[in-house]
């Protein structure tokens, strides 16, 4: 396997492993898109593993809706 590939893989990991350590919530959805666009970009580079990439680009867009979107939910604290 081409190490560029296996770097985003863990990349994408370490993101992920992240996005779940801050208290804050949007600060955690932020990580977590970015660990999940990371994610499908190692899909594409495995060629093409569709679940990875329709898995994480699906959890990408529902942070987005809730980081933009729905705004009164995103911000407040749990």
């Amino acid at each position: 396997m081409n190490h560029t590939v296996e770097i985003v893989g863990y990349l994408a990991t370490v993101f992920l492993v992240i996005s779940f350590l801050p208290r804050n919530v949007r600060f955690i959805r932020t990580i977590n898109f970015f660990a999940c666009l990371v994610f499908v970009v190692y899909g594409v580079l495995l060629g093409l593993k569709w679940p990875i990439i329709i898995s994480n680009g699906l959890i990408a867009l529902i942070q987005l809706y809730h980081l933009f979107f729905n705004k009164k939910n995103a911000l407040q604290p749990k």
